[in-house]
């Protein structure tokens, strides 16, 4: 990992740049925000997320519909810059929907091409620095799980180190990274990030545990029971819940 972030800088640093956010990107993704806020919805959010940071108050369905002339009207042209805003609208987010507005970003069909390993640095910090399940799940499932699909070669040691890192939630990131890979789940990778987690006390850990097998079983559920069978009281009550809803 430190020698994929190394190298990232190292890049820069030898082309002479310093890539910076595209700040009319940033300014026009918190006016589209402001200008379709709810505050009477607001606070109602902000406690079900237990969320430090306060909401506008703006549902995904109406958050997508008001960033999608935004994107349009701002395309994404390079990669340093794309990265820079995203970072920036994550970082300097005042409210919690701006850091969702960065994963949308993140997401934007333009920038597929850049969707690599060299993408790794970014990621990590976006799990580190947003440190909750809203945030981390949807990274997994729709950033990491895709590019370990599209090069597992390169992505599985870094998922590997991953769930033995000391952050909660690189950890429950390495176990969700193959949602949606179906029968093609690497299940010796699977076996390898639930490993050193199945015994932690973490509840995030042992509900993400529980499912990515479950989402593996509705495609091989033989393969989940003869491991649940396996592992035994090594997994908690609520991994194994869990993992055999729909055994």
């Amino acid at each position: 990992m430190a020698a994929l972030s190394t190298s990232a800088a190292g890049r820069r640093a030898r082309l002479g740049t310093v890539t910076t956010a595209d700040r009319a990107l940033v300014d026009a993704v918190r006016r589209a925000l402001a200008d379709v806020a709810d505050p009477e919805q607001a606070p109602a959010m902000q406690a079900y997320m237990k969320s430090a940071l306060p909401f506008y108050g703006v549902p995904k369905p109406i958050r997508t519909s008001a960033l999608r002339p935004v994107w349009t009207a701002h395309p994404v042209t390079d990669r340093g810059t794309w990265e820079a805003t995203v970072r920036a609208l994550y970082d300097e987010a005042t409210h919690r929907e701006e850091r969702y507005a960065a994963l949308a970003l993140l997401a934007v069909r333009t920038a597929r091409p850049w969707h690599d390993v060299a993408l790794v640095p970014l990621i990590e910090h976006l799990v580190v620095t947003g440190a909750w399940w809203d945030l981390v799940d949807e990274i997994a499932g729709r950033h990491v799980a895709p590019l370990h699909r599209a090069d597992p070669v390169a992505l599985a040691p870094v998922i590997r180190g991953w769930a033995q890192a000391d952050d909660l939630w690189l950890r429950r990131t390495a176990i969700l990274s193959q949602l949606g890979s179906g029968s093609t789940t690497d299940r010796a990778l699977l076996v390898d990030v639930i490993a050193p987690n199945a015994e932690s006390p973490e509840f995030f850990l042992r509900k993400a545990i529980g499912w990515a097998l479950r989402e593996l079983a509705h495609h091989d559920p033989d393969w989940v029971r003869a491991y649940l069978d396996e592992q035994g009281d090594a997994l908690s009550p609520l991994s194994r819940r869990e993992a055999s809803k729909h055994l």
